[in-house]
């Protein structure tokens, strides 16, 4: 028997699907299943059943269906790409500039669901091909409500990752404005004035809003941001090349060169000159780029715009408490809940985490002030922007919980800019870009 003769003998092909379908089973560790073998056994050999009931079998000769090819394939789609996005990768679209420059707005990512390991389905019933919503309304139904629950994947989160993760204050949402944070409006507004605003929907952990930041704290770690820059455990943090900040640049009258502009990587559009200054209010600046203004013949001076002011910020910074000192660039010291870890709850502390216990684990506040101290039952990360002056983040609604995280970019498919027209619109040096 030759070597074709045997990869198309159908044992062969029942072994190799077997194997494959087995080793999945064992990775989904349900058991039930292994039921399947009976299916794969039916498909290669004892042929009994017409599985894909819906194709028509052609006799010799009959002309095919081009109808009945068609539906064919929508049916494998619907039933592989949800598959697919579920257990391996998911299409993912940047949609906002917090991550400027490491990931630009308009950047179409691959996310690997394998590399922290992928979450099983907990709201399952959904329609295929959507998130949370179609036509403005609910995309799925609530009737059956599983665990959470996340598979083996290739590694923990790492400390300087770029994560995907449900927005943590995306439990409820205006349906008039669900891109908004609904908690931070009711601290502002009070929650009569945001009732106002129309229906709130409650949304399931897998339902909420997608998010990508970079993960900068670790569960046990301790956190502080002071002036704009990330310490843990009292280390300086690595500045990545994308990091930037904001800077207010005086000229001697001068507007800087467009080109020259474009070349720091800014938009020149986006840039406002005040000649009041004379300079420019705001210019977000990489540590590359801040060295290469300064070195510009007409920059008189540049100063941060950093944040120093509690006070003024005491209702959008976490803990939202007016005592707690914090602004965005200088914040903590903060530490990071890790599974297992119990903590004295105090009058100081228990704004940091009366929200992990009563809604990110759903247990009893009251009785874990009475009783004092509370150990938290997952892990939990703290995320920041690259932008770090235009990025809402873990600064502004808190710790990201470990049933929250989707997964880690690896690849930018396509990256297109909402600023220029087709062709010009597409970015061809982002194009497979790896992360």
């Amino acid at each position: 028997m030759s070597l074709k003769d045997i990869v198309r003998n159908r044992w062969t092909k029942f072994t190799f699907w077997a194997l494959l379908y087995l080793l999945w089973v064992i990775w989904l560790g349900n058991y039930w299943w292994l039921l399947g073998l009976g299916v794969i056994f039916d498909i290669f050999i004892t042929r009994k059943v017409h599985w894909n009931f819906w194709k028509k079998r052609y006799k010799p000769g009959e002309k095919r269906s081009a109808a009945n090819d068609w539906l064919d394939t929508i049916i494998f789609v619907i039933i592989v790409v949800p598959l697919i996005n579920i257990f391996l990768f998911q299409a993912f679209k940047i949609p906002s500039s917090s991550m400027e420059r490491t990931l630009l707005t308009g950047d179409h990512l691959f996310v690997s669901k394998l590399t922290y390991g992928p979450r099983l389905p907990e709201t399952p019933l959904t329609i295929p091909f959507t998130h949370n919503t179609i036509f403005g309304k609910e995309s799925y139904s609530t009737l059956i409500r599983n665990k959470y629950r996340r598979l083996k994947g290739f590694r923990e989160v790492r400390r300087g990752d770029c994560v995907v993760f449900g927005f943590p204050n995306g439990d409820t949402v205006l349906r008039s404005a669900p891109a908004e944070d609904y908690y931070a409006l009711v601290r502002i507004l009070g929650r009569e004035a945001v009732e106002s605003l129309g229906e709130t929907v409650v949304r399931p952990v897998d339902k909420k809003d997608h998010y990508v930041k970079r993960c900068v704290a670790l569960p046990g770690d301790t956190l502080e941001v002071r002036d704009g820059l990330v310490l843990v455990n009292g280390e300086r943090q690595e500045v990545y090349p994308g990091v930037q900040l904001s800077y207010s640049v005086r000229t001697n009258g001068q507007k800087i060169n467009s080109k020259t502009v474009e070349e720091l990587g800014l938009n020149p559009s986006e840039l406002y000159y005040n000649p009041a200054l004379p300079g420019y209010p705001v210019m977000l600046l990489t540590a590359e780029a801040l060295e290469k203004v300064r070195a510009l013949p007409n920059v008189v001076e540049v100063r941060d715009n950093l944040d120093r002011n509690p006070e003024a910020c005491s209702l959008e910074i976490f803990p939202f408490t007016p005592d707690s000192g914090w602004t965005r660039d200088y914040f903590g010291p903060l530490w990071i809940p890790s599974k297992g870890s119990t903590v004295e709850l105090t009058e100081e502390n228990l704004p940091l985490y009366e929200r992990i216990i009563s809604v990110y684990e759903k247990s009893d506040l009251k009785e874990a002030v009475a009783r004092g101290e509370y150990t938290f039952r997952q892990d939990y990360y703290f995320m920041m922007g690259d932008n770090r002056h235009n990025s809402l983040d873990s600064r502004y609604w808190g710790f990201v919980p470990e049933d929250h995280i989707v997964g880690k970019p690896v690849v930018i498919w396509l990256s297109t800019d909402r600023n220029e027209k087709f062709p010009k619109n597409i970015r061809w040096n982002r194009f497979l870009k790896f992360l």
